[in-house]
């Protein structure tokens, strides 16, 4: 298995899209279409400079196979993203909720 390493800016701890763009294995354009379209955040400075959260390249990934596997556009993917996280979210007060008639210790 191979490691990309990318350097965040240190005062932004973000990466700039050019190192967005190697670590996620996507064209700069295309970033910023999803950038327009609101499905990854991006700081954009007054010189047009973007700076995106090392999160954010995760999320591409996760949307580029929702495109490539299930063939969804990238509008739609949106809808498919907050379902999603939806439902991680759902998860996960799942897992913290304690079982029937056990007693959390902080209870």
């Amino acid at each position: 298995m191979t490691t990309l390493l990318v350097r965040a800016s240190a005062r932004t701890q973000g990466l700039d899209l050019d190192a967005f763009c190697v670590a996620a294995h996507l064209h700069p354009d295309l970033v910023r279409r999803l950038v327009t379209l609101g499905l990854l955040d991006a700081e954009i400075d007054p010189a047009g400079h973007y700076t995106l959260a090392m999160t954010a390249v995760a999320r591409a990934g996760r949307i580029e196979r929702l495109r490539r596997d299930l063939g969804i556009t990238y509008t739609a993917t949106g809808v498919v993203l907050d379902l999603l996280d939806r439902i991680d979210e759902l998860e996960r007060l799942l897992r913290a909720r304690p079982a029937r008639g056990e007693v959390h210790p902080w209870t």
